[in-house]
Order: C-alpha cells, then structure tokens, then sequence
C-alpha cells in the first residue's frame, strides 16, 4: 500500500514523528510527504533525505496560504521549488478552496498561484497534485486546459459524481481519503468509479479513521479495506490495483 498524501512533516508529529514512520514501514510500500507551505516544503525535503526509498516528496503551496501570502513569500516559495525539483516526485499540494476562502481577492489570489503551478508542472512535465474543496469544477477546467502534465490527482477528492466521472474520462486520477471509513457520500462516490484511476491517501494528520484520534500513514490500510468492501472485491486486489496506479502517477 502507499499512502498518497500526507504531512509527517507538521507539528502534529513532533513528539514521536520517527515512530510514527516506523510504524507505516511495517504495512507501507512508501509515503507520499505533501509540502504546504514554505517551511513545508523544506521539512519535505529533510524526510526525503532522512528517509530515502521511503519517503517521497511533493511542494506545493496550499491555496488557503496563498489565498494571504505575500508575493515576496510566493516567490521564495517558486525558487525553492525549481531549485529542488529533482527531489519531488510532482508539483502541489495546489489548486483551490473556497470553503475556507469566500472573498472574491483571496479566491483570486488563489487562481493566479494554482494557474502558476499549473504551468511549472506543464513546463517541465511533472504530475501535479491537485487540492480542490467547493471548487473541483473550476479547478478541473483551469487544469484541463493543458495537455502535457503527465498525471494529475485530485486528492481527497470530495465534490459530485458528475465532476468525478468527468476527472476520470480526462485520464486524471481520484484520490480516495480515510474519509470513505466515515463518510456515506465518499463511500457513494466511489460505488461507479473505475479502479484503474484510484490511489490511496490519509491526509494526516487529518481525517482519521477513529474520532478524536491523530491520523496517520499506516491508517491508509482501513482506506484500502473500506474500497474493497464497496467494490466487494479482496483486500489485496485493491492493495494491488492503487499500489500499482501510484506507482504509475508518482513514478516511484
């Protein structure tokens, strides 16, 4: 199993971040580290060298961040990337919330940054990792424009089945969260949706399968259980099936 999408990184994990990486060692094949921010991009960067072949890494900058950032923060976050992107495995998280942003500036703000992303990972053909909340149409139309990104993942993908099928029939992928253990429209979306464009994600810290609880990589398991009771298929035929498509999407 790979876990797509997660923060290690955040602070969440600071008292006893290598035991929690120890212990997705033990269920894992690898883990996918998502930069959000500046400083996440860098912590990204440390854990793909403290733990290679196990740990892979994106950067990005999230749009809620950049929904506020200054344009100095931004282009020190653009520079940092291009100096490492040798070391990421795609480009994000990035895209658009409009959950959490409702002002017509910020939600500007954030177009103008996932539209610069969306040109990094066209120019130089990287996947790019896409976050979308109370925006997935939109942000599927400013990506869809573009026909040389070689993956593109709609991660914690939560919007309606139209948009889904349509991600899916553009050859895009759908990233199903520890949401799906919990939550009766994930669990909904999924039922029609092809196995051949789903990966695996916890989001951790967030999201966790148990309520109350700090999430974590090695939950991604219970993500991968709850996929194999809605399709009613075997454990390890999904284990297999998303495995082998994040391989493909992350070239890992």
């Amino acid at each position: 199993m790979i876990d797509t999408h997660c923060h290690v990184d955040f602070k969440d994990y600071n008292k006893n971040r290598e035991e929690v990486i120890e212990r997705a060692k033990k269920d894992l094949t690898c883990i996918i580290n998502s930069g959000a921010t500046l400083g996440g991009n860098r912590r990204t960067l440390q854990l793909i060298k403290d733990h290679q072949k196990f740990i892979y890494g994106t950067f990005g900058f999230h749009p809620v961040n950049a929904a506020k950032a200054e344009a100095v923060v931004l282009k020190d976050v653009k520079k940092e990337i291009l100096s490492n992107l040798d070391k990421a495995v795609a480009l994000g998280e990035t895209g658009l919330d409009f959950y959490h942003t409702t002002d017509l500036e910020g939600k500007r703000k954030q177009e103008k940054v996932f539209n610069s992303f969306i040109d990094l990972a066209s120019e130089y053909e990287m996947p790019l990792l896409v976050h979308a909340r109370d925006s997935e149409r939109k942000a599927f139309e400013m990506v869809k424009k573009y026909s040389d990104i070689p993956n593109v993942v709609f991660h914690c993908y939560s919007g309606d089945d139209a948009t889904a099928k349509d991600i899916i029939d553009e050859g895009y992928f759908i990233s199903v969260s520890s949401m799906i253990c919990f939550s009766n429209h994930h669990q909904n979306l999924i039922k029609d949706l092809p196995l051949s464009y789903m990966i695996t994600e916890t989001d951790s810290p967030y999201l966790s399968p148990f309520k109350g609880k700090r999430n974590e990589p090695s939950n991604v398991k219970y993500v991968v259980n709850k996929i194999a009771e809605i399709k009613d298929q075997s454990f390890d035929k999904i284990d297999k099936l998303t495995e082998k498509n994040a391989k493909k999407v992350f070239r890992v």
